[in-house]
């Protein structure tokens, strides 16, 4: 068991940094813009819910890539792991250049979904530029999985370590007007996690084509450039359902989002500050099942459902411990954390209680993302994706509202609605993985 949980910490880690990085691109714009006013936060928390089911789907559609082509490497096909790669990159790239037009062009539905109108004037301009960085943000991404599923996770997290400060140094220049700069503030930060987010996936594609370990792969491309479209078909087989789970559960979170924007700015930024903490740990949480989604992939290729079950169990387990982790220091530090984004003291109170719901679900929130990953490394995403959609719509969200709401417990109740939610897709789908690997095991015995 240690011994698994080990091979899969060691994948995980990369691509936990990874992932870490890219959350706090936008955690370090709520945290930068903080120090102006909380509208700037209320702002940016509006565009990142809008945002949410665009981004999160589209991380979806990149999760086909690692787990076609792990499935690949596990069969020793250097040719179908240049088809899937490819392919893949392609169905990204459309998705993305789909969603930057849409938001760019219908960016004046804001204006009627009962926001703080101060809130939607500072939020438009940051809506429209992180839009557009939703195309090279995906194919940073496309490009990371495929090199994750080779298990060289190391490359993409370097790149992403590396963006970090220059995000920091250009929201500093660009948000606070510094160096001869206008003082754009939120869209100042719009403008920085934009150009990163270029400059990332051009770096990544400079690694991809001049390292020689990634040489094979390249040159198995040259007899097949052109996207074809069985793949492209068996590809969104997987891509389709990952990025409705994860849109179910992140619209769940969008929605509630707008519905804490009929609260007012104060409940909407508090929402804000405890999101941002629960989305950082949650990338860790993420980290651990797509590097346990990739080892079962591997073995899925060589129908070894022995090697699927004990890697499943052993990355279970370390999602209970790292759940356990999480909640202890959202509950040891959660008067601290808030006054990192904020010195007004409602919000201040308001974020507090929240960290302390956050703190409750962690374990829930851990082992339901990674029974999802394994899952998908079986490429069963089919019933998973009802399994989410019953936990979030018809139980998580409806709880939110009628807590927040309509009881009057504000931001506090719809995250009890989370808390809910949660953890029934967590018992679910973890029943549902045990299930399957027990029944493919004892029918090859």
């Amino acid at each position: 068991m240690l011994e698994q949980i080990k091979k899969t910490l060691l994948i995980a880690f990369p691509i936990i940094l990874g992932n870490f990085s890219q959350m706090l691109l936008a955690v370090i714009d709520i945290i930068m813009v903080g120090a102006i006013d909380h509208k700037q936060v209320a702002a940016a928390s509006l565009v990142n819910s809008l945002l949410t089911l665009p981004f999160v789907f589209g991380f979806g559609l990149t999760r086909s890539i690692s787990v076609m082509v792990a499935i690949s490497n596990g069969k020793n096909d250097t040719r179908a792991v240049a088809r899937y790669a490819l392919n893949g990159v392609f169905i990204c790239l459309i998705f993305a250049t789909a969603a930057a037009l849409l938001i760019h062009f219908l960016h004046g539905i804001i204006f009627h979904m009962g926001q703080d109108r101060a809130v939607v004037d500072i939020a438009i301009p940051y809506l429209q530029l992180i839009g557009w960085s939703v195309i090279p943000m995906l194919l940073f991404m496309s490009l990371k999985e495929f090199t994750d599923a080779l298990q060289y996770t190391k490359v993409a997290m370097a790149i992403s370590l590396i963006s970090l400060p220059l995000n920091v140094f250009l929201n500093w220049l660009l948000i606070y007007g510094k160096w001869g700069f206008p003082a754009l503030h939120l869209e100042g930060a719009g403008w920085a996690t934009l150009t990163v987010r270029i400059l990332m996936a051009v770096a990544l594609l400079i690694v991809i084509f001049s390292q020689k370990k990634f040489t094979v792969y390249l040159q198995s491309l040259k007899e097949i450039w052109i996207p074809q479209r069985n793949i492209i078909k068996e590809m969104l087989k997987t891509g389709v359902p990952s990025g409705m789970q994860y849109c179910l559960e992140a619209g769940a979170y969008a929605f509630s989002g707008i519905m804490i924007g009929w609260l007012g700015a104060e409940q909407q930024a508090a929402h804000q500050i405890a999101l941002s903490c629960a989305s950082l740990t949650f990338m860790i949480s993420i980290g651990i099942s797509v590097a346990g989604s990739i080892r079962v992939s591997y073995f899925y290729g060589q129908n070894d459902w022995q090697m699927i079950q004990k890697i499943g169990r052993s990355t279970l387990y370390a999602g209970l411990i790292a759940g356990s982790i999480f909640a202890l220091l959202f509950l040891g530090l959660y008067r601290q954390i808030p006054a990192l984004f904020n010195q007004e003291v409602n919000i201040i109170a308001i974020a507090s209680v929240l960290l302390v719901w956050t703190a409750f679900f962690q374990i829930s929130d851990t082992t339901q993302a990674i029974a999802v990953g394994l899952l998908r490394g079986i490429k069963d995403v089919k019933i998973p994706t009802l399994y989410v959609a019953l936990a979030y719509w018809v139980v998580g969200l409806p709880a939110g509202y009628i807590l927040g709401i309509h009881f009057k417990m504000n931001a506090a109740g719809i995250w009890i609605g989370f808390l809910a939610g949660l953890t029934i897709s967590s018992a679910l789908l973890n029943f549902r993985f045990l299930s399957i690997t027990k029944t493919n095991n004892a029918y090859l015995n």
